[in-house]
């Protein structure tokens, strides 16, 4: 095979229960990478911190080297980790894939201040409030709806040295938003180690400092010291844990304090609305992609 096709990828289909086994079947076989795709166009909530969610219905697809013989792989594939199998290879031409991912992300204007751009490209607008984050799967970076709305909602709702929690912080964008916008300090919580990893690290590329920026896990005791004074409390995680976590971002919020919570789709605002009424009355305060970003202030 030519130095032009130095590739080969194999296709199946499997259901979400298949698809561990089967990609840790491919690697085993020689894949180089194993790649996961919705194969029936079902929405898919942004991961949480530490989630790897699938949709019910997967389109696998497996990169080997070009000039191995496939066939052998083929007729072994487990036909029960499968609903479907391509009975060919698809050959692939060589290409630069880091530029080509890097050609797919450009900066985005989060707001009137605010732009969250890749670290290879320069600020469209140097004067702006410039994040530099690198798109990823495993924490948001701004490409999902929910964390754009809560980005320019954040944008809108940060004028001077506010305290700001950022709930579910994953890859801390939303606390870093509002540090670098003129908040004051910023409580970034997670139950992922590696989110508050992430999260930090992204905070000191970014100039925001440690005695601006406090990572925690939900039961440190810095949680407990900032009890009542937070005057924005952010959550973009999901619905369920939204509900459950009602009483734990309530209990944050200082008087005449703002809560932002996103995550969530059209159709669960209610769910959420209900569980945070007797305290706090939450609305709609932005709609997109079928999501929505609930919005509520705490009396005075």
């Amino acid at each position: 095979m030519s130095a032009a096709l130095s590739w080969q990828e194999l296709h199946f289909t499997a259901k979400k229960e298949q698809v561990a086994a089967l990609e840790s079947w491919l690697f085993e076989s020689g894949a180089l990478s194993v790649t996961l795709e919705d194969d029936a166009d079902q929405p898919l909530l942004e991961p949480g911190p530490g989630e790897t969610p699938l949709w019910e219905a997967v389109s696998v697809t497996a990169l080997f080297e070009g000039d191995r013989a496939l066939q052998s792989v083929i007729d072994a594939v487990p036909r029960h980790l499968v609903v479907t199998i391509a009975e060919q290879p698809t050959p692939v031409a060589d290409r630069e894939w880091t530029r080509v991912w890097e050609d797919q992300f450009h900066p985005m204007q989060m707001g009137q201040r605010l732009w969250v751009c890749p670290s290879w490209t320069a600020p469209p607008d140097p004067a702006a409030v410039n994040i530099l984050l690198d798109p990823g799967l495993a924490f948001g970076t701004g490409t999902h709806p929910t964390t754009a709305m809560c980005l320019r909602a954040i944008d809108a709702g940060v004028s001077h040295a506010i305290r700001v929690v950022d709930y579910g912080c994953g890859s801390g964008i939303l606390g870093i938003a509002a540090a670098r916008l003129g908040s004051g300090p910023v409580l970034a919580i997670d139950n992922d180690p590696q989110a508050l990893v992430a999260s930090r690290a992204n905070a000191e590329a970014n100039g925001v400092g440690e005695d601006q920026f406090v990572v925690a896990m939900p039961d440190d005791s810095a949680v407990t010291q900032w009890s009542g004074t937070a005057q924005l409390v952010a959550a973009n995680i999901l619905a369920g844990p939204l509900v459950t976590l009602a009483p734990t971002l309530l209990s944050l919020l200082a008087p005449g304090g703002q809560l932002l919570l996103a995550g969530l789709l059209e159709e669960q605002a209610n769910q959420v609305i209900d569980a945070y009424a007797p305290e706090l009355p939450l609305q709609i305060a932005a709609q997109e992609d079928g999501w929505v970003l609930l919005s509520g202030e705490r009396a005075a």
